[in-house]
């Protein structure tokens, strides 16, 4: 089911995200229990620290608090450091049912040198006879990517991907083409947004800074937007950045520059998930565009609206509804279900997020019916923590 909004002559169509949790509610229970007597044993791997991995694994260990398999308490605001979280999860999560294992967190802490002598490290760890790992999450296309295969058959939900279609990871929208592999997938999030930001600000060129790797390419959901470029008969000017790297202070540079290139050459510039998109960079962005009066769409979201840029689509819950979606994939698991027999689409319900001084600051004039139909709206910009 879904439902349409319709305001001042634009029509954004939000699917409800309750579709594809309740649909793996009707074939698979979620109750739950040992794995014959003894404590199922979770593991965790990401490419790197990356600001939704935290907020995807802390809305899951909330969703299985509601669901019984972990006793209910204060979950610690941690943000951004995924390995203090596990810590903490698997010292002081209580559960007579779920483990998170001390010693099964694995980070490529961004370092492309790094990242096949750690993916080797836990492959042979879960294709060993005595591995004691019984599920796995992955954060992101790098762990995806390299935990998608043959060469372990540990149960594995694959979390936070842009487009795990489009960067291998997974087979199809409705196939992950293994049976232990399960990713989920929004596959018309990233048309919605960029349909909704042309139906607005009627932009010719679209400016997009992106690293022009495969998963860079991912990230910044490059084929979808050029779906949406071909049907609306818009231009896209392409900036390349460099991200996936280490060298924090390279990224931010690269994504600076490719600001001053693109602003002369665009009226409007799509803001994509990149790690030199960061608390450092935003205040200079957010500047640099509101000096020239490009309007700008945050791919991330609300967060980075009320920093200064224009808009972008928020979600109404924060990760709550996400949270409970992967709590239902781990409880389903552990109760006998394949990772590819479960739903991998979950369209999670998104708002529209304005910001109105930005507006202000562009001359970009938003009619009332536009605001009256946003759901946050920010008043001035707050600098980012």
């Amino acid at each position: 089911m879904k439902f349409v909004k319709i305001f001042g002559g634009f029509v954004i169509i939000i699917a409800l995200a309750s579709i594809s949790y309740a649909d793996n509610f009707k074939k698979f229970s979620t109750s739950y229990q040992t794995n014959h007597g003894k404590k199922w044993k979770i593991g965790y791997f990401q490419g790197g620290d990356y600001v939704n991995y935290q907020s995807y694994l802390s809305s899951t260990i909330r969703g299985l608090m509601d669901l019984g398999w972990i006793k209910e308490t204060k979950i610690p605001e941690i943000k951004g450091n995924t390995r203090l979280f596990w810590e903490w999860l698997s010292t002081k999560a209580q559960s007579d049912y779920i483990e998170f294992l001390s010693d099964a967190y694995y980070s490529c802490d961004w370092d492309k040198s790094n990242r096949k002598k750690v993916a080797n490290r836990l492959i042979s760890r879960l294709a060993d006879d005595d591995n004691n790992i019984d599920l796995m999450i992955a954060m992101g296309t790098w762990a995806g990517k390299d935990l998608s295969n043959n060469l372990h058959h540990v149960n594995t939900i694959i979390m936070s991907t842009s487009d795990p279609v489009e960067s291998g990871i997974i087979k199809s929208i409705q196939d992950s083409g293994f049976d232990h592999i399960h990713a989920r997938i929004d596959p018309l999030r990233y048309e919605r947004q960029i349909m909704i930001f042309n139906d607005m600000v009627k932009f010719k060129t679209l400016g997009m800074a992106y690293e022009d790797s495969i998963a860079g390419r991912s990230y910044a959901a490059v084929d979808a937007i050029e779906t949406v470029a071909a049907q609306k008969g818009f231009k896209i000017a392409r900036c390349f950045t460099q991200s996936d790297i280490s060298d924090q202070e390279l990224m931010n540079r690269s994504v600076i520059k490719c600001f001053s290139e693109l602003i002369p050459k665009v009226d409007a510039i799509y803001v994509t998930v990149q790690g030199g998109v960061n608390s450092t960079t935003i205040p200079t962005l957010v500047k640099m565009t509101q000096e020239n009066r490009i309007p700008t769409f945050s791919q991330f979201g609300s967060t980075e609206v009320q920093q200064g840029f224009l808009m972008s689509m928020s979600r109404k819950n924060g990760f709550r509804s996400a949270g409970r979606y992967f709590a239902a994939l781990v409880a389903q698991i552990f109760n006998g279900a394949k990772p590819r027999e479960l739903n991998q689409v979950f369209e999670e319900e998104q708002n529209l997020a304005l910001n109105l001084k930005t507006a202000e600051l562009i001359g970009f004039y938003l009619y009332a019916d536009i605001i009256a139909a946003a759901d946050e709206i920010y008043r001035d910009i707050k600098e980012p923590e």
